[in-house]
């Protein structure tokens, strides 16, 4: 046994009710002025945390948008100035998340988050920013929220649907963690016991939305799988979302679920025992095809054309993927990469 593993610094608050913790954490880093970050969907919620800090909240900015467009990013960091704020609190998603990385990653401004979906956004170094239609990524420590706080009740108004795409997606990082090239056994750990957490989790979610065991189950998976995208590299599977989500602007949780099990599939036979734990993990003789019974199980979108890509997309995808690949432990080619997209377009069972 041979690896490194370097922990990123973190401080966890987890546990029902614990965004009332907020004004606690802001004062523990130091600071006086919180800017809360969201999109204007979730101003509400943003509205219940500036009303627990109180005099501590400069002002809530509801510019957050998907895949964090650089315009966005700017405007972002402007409010920031213009109100002296001396920290940024994201509540929300991985959107909102993003928007506060990127206002860390110019300004150093420090960031509370306070996740209300299972992204994992929270729990990594990385960032990313889409310009002029293509979004690149980066790692950065100066993005790493000071403090994060998971609270199961935020998570009830997250709608059934994208609870469950959201609980995919972070799935995705667990499972490239298996077989990343700078893995080692704890991140192998954490892979597999969030995996199962949210394998277990979400079907009852589907039936019963507040169910707050379920929801805790979810969000401690969500963490687990989170740490483990903080701490080693991503593969095939995530360089396909990110250029499906930032060329075709396709929405991040669904184009995960989509693509995961044909991304593992692809992968399947240089990493066996990644899918050996995978499948343990989720209680089924193999882990892509378990993977992509559970997304049906669950009644997610399985297929690419049901987000509006169109089939002469995939063409320029692969062409994408192909002149920037991230590491893999299967080397990337064109036919087979080619025929994976095909069959995530169409939503047909994952082939390796």
């Amino acid at each position: 046994m041979d690896f490194t593993y370097t922990a990123l610094p973190s401080r966890i608050v987890f546990g029902p009710g614990k965004r009332a913790c907020v004004g606690a954490e802001v004062e523990a880093i130091g600071a006086h002025r919180a800017l809360i970050l969201c999109t204007p969907d979730q101003r509400e919620q943003a509205q219940q945390i500036a009303n627990f800090l109180g005099k501590r909240c400069a002002g809530i900015h509801d510019g957050a948008q998907m895949h964090v467009p650089i315009e966005s990013a700017r405007t972002a960091r402007e409010v920031a100035r213009d109100l002296q704020a001396d920290c940024a609190v994201a509540v929300g998603g991985g959107s909102t998340i993003g928007l506060g990385k990127a206002i860390a990653l110019e300004s150093s401004l420090p960031i509370i988050a306070i996740p209300t979906t299972y992204a994992g956004s929270e729990m990594t170094p990385v960032y990313g920013i889409t310009k002029n239609g293509l979004k690149t990524t980066g790692k950065d420590a100066r993005v790493v929220p000071r403090s994060v706080i998971y609270d199961p009740e935020l998570t009830y108004t997250l709608p059934v649907e994208m609870s469950l795409v959201s609980g995919m997606n972070a799935i995705a990082h667990a499972a490239e963690g298996l077989y990343a090239r700078d893995g080692n056994p704890v991140m192998s750990l954490m892979a597999e016991e969030g995996i199962r957490a949210l394998a277990q989790g979400m079907p009852v979610l589907r039936t019963e939305p507040k169910d707050v065991e379920a929801r805790s189950q979810c969000l401690y998976g969500a963490w687990l799988c989170g740490t483990v995208l903080g701490h080693v590299g991503m593969a095939l599977h995530h360089k396909l979302c990110h250029t499906l989500g930032g060329s075709f602007n396709l929405p991040h949780a669904q184009t995960h679920t989509i693509v995961l099990p044909h991304a593992l599939a692809y992968n399947s036979p240089a990493a066996p025992d990644a899918m050996a734990r995978i499948a343990r993990a989720i209680g089924a003789s193999d882990g892509p095809q378990g993977l992509y019974d559970l997304a049906r199980q669950l009644g997610v979108p399985l297929a690419l054309h049901d987000l509006g890509v169109e089939e002469a997309d995939l063409d320029r995808a692969c062409e994408i993927a192909l002149a920037n690949p991230y590491w893999n432990p299967r080397t990337i080619e064109a036919q087979p990469l080619r025929a994976l997209l095909q069959r995530a377009w169409e939503g047909t069972a994952p082939k390796s």
